[in-house]
């Protein structure tokens, strides 16, 4: 079963054999495992080397519309009107629900709960795919013209979920879909990156400070294509995505590290393989590999991209490894490799930044919630 599965500690998750450049530090590992047993992989998941695995509604006057911030009441829409809440979350059948810190940690556990029992995914797990489709909903934000991020949610339309950098995140948004069933007074752009603090604390992550505040808008709100990183290009096509959004040289490297998460397919971005050994395992893996193993160019049919001398089982992009070529780059990619903490520190705080780029909070950022990992108590 599932959850016998991840009994396993994040240790055991990394004790197959690898070359001295392959091994993880198991000092800062095992004391990671220990101390935060959680949605545990098992040593099938953690390692990428073989195959992947009613009641009625009844319309308010629309002159009660008030979707506010954190502590505002929220209104469930229902095909277009604005009707009663189904059901209240904090013990309410109907009216109008205020969410608390308390809501949002069920909403929370709801998701982790799914996670645990979900394991017909890339490597048994549905986390990397929900980080992807809470970074991907964010990371369309432009400093410029104030447009794009999470706030939104416009990936649920056809011109944006379509392009091809979103390209199998219908998987994602279709696994959240039973918790907005279970939650309607969530945004549909506070539950993604919600679900993406979640996988990532669920996943063995730093805990992420979080807040909502994002409200739904429509299909005329879509970003244009081509404001997500192209994986087959270099470091100033990165500086020129992240910068967009408003990040630095140090801050474009933290958000890199989400690479030890995951996978690509070729039916997807073209490209295919995993980054790390543990897939579905946050650690600073990613950063060790790109300087502590040697890379080719992969000889196949497909993208360029590069595969990994040892075991061959591994892959980095184009813009992976313009995080080594370029000095400034690779200056913090030697500190994150050397320093998992520092890494988890500085790659919480970027995704908190991420998260609310060009979000219209009415909350301030000292109203940042932390919502507790699974078995933390």
């Amino acid at each position: 079963m599932a959850s016998v599965a991840r009994s396993f500690t994040r240790v055991a998750s990394q004790t197959a054999p690898r070359t001295s450049t392959l091994r993880t530090a198991t000092t800062s590992n095992a004391r990671r495992a220990f101390c935060r047993q959680r949605f545990q992989p098992s040593s099938r998941r953690g390692y990428a080397s073989g195959p992947s695995g009613g009641s009625s509604s009844t319309p308010y006057i629309l002159g009660v519309l008030g979707l506010a911030g954190a502590g505002g009441a929220y209104f469930y829409f229902n095909n277009g009107s604005l009707t009663q809440l189904k059901e209240g979350s904090s013990g309410e059948s109907r009216g109008v629900l205020t969410p608390t810190k308390d809501d949002y940690q069920k909403v929370y556990n709801a998701i982790a709960a799914m996670l645990e029992e979900k394991d017909d995914y890339d490597d048994g797990s549905y986390g990397p795919v929900i980080v992807r489709l809470a970074w991907h909903c964010s990371g369309t934000y432009d400093k410029l013209t104030n447009t794009g991020g999470s706030n939104g949610a416009t990936m649920r339309f056809a011109p944006e979920g379509d392009h091809g950098a979103n390209a199998g995140l219908k998987a994602a948004r279709d696994f959240l879909e039973p918790v907005k069933e279970k939650f309607p007074w969530i945004t549909y752009s506070d539950l993604w990156t919600l679900a993406g603090v979640c996988a990532i604390q669920e996943m063995q992550g730093p805990v992420v400070p979080w807040r909502p505040g994002r409200t739904d808008r429509d299909v005329s709100m879509c970003t244009p294509d081509g404001r997500l990183p192209d994986g087959a290009k270099e470091q100033s096509h990165l500086r020129a995505i992240f910068g967009r959004m408003g990040f630095d040289d140090r801050e474009i490297v933290a958000l890199s590290g989400a690479h030890a998460l995951g996978r690509c397919h070729t039916d997807r971005s073209g490209f295919d393989g995993p980054w790390t050994f543990s897939p579905t395992v946050v650690s600073n893996d990613y950063f060790r590999l790109l300087l502590g193993e040697k890379w080719f160019f992969r000889k196949w049919d497909g993208p360029k991209q590069y595969q990994d001398v040892t075991s061959k089982s591994l892959m980095m992009l184009p813009t992976d490894m313009a995080l080594i070529k370029d000095q400034e780059f690779k200056k913090h990619v030697e500190r994150y490799a050397k320093d998992d903490q520092a890494f988890f520190n500085e790659f919480r705080d970027v995704l908190v930044k991420l998260f609310e780029l060009g979000v219209p909070f009415q909350s301030k950022p000292e109203d940042r919630m932390t919502l507790k990992p699974t078995g933390s108590d």
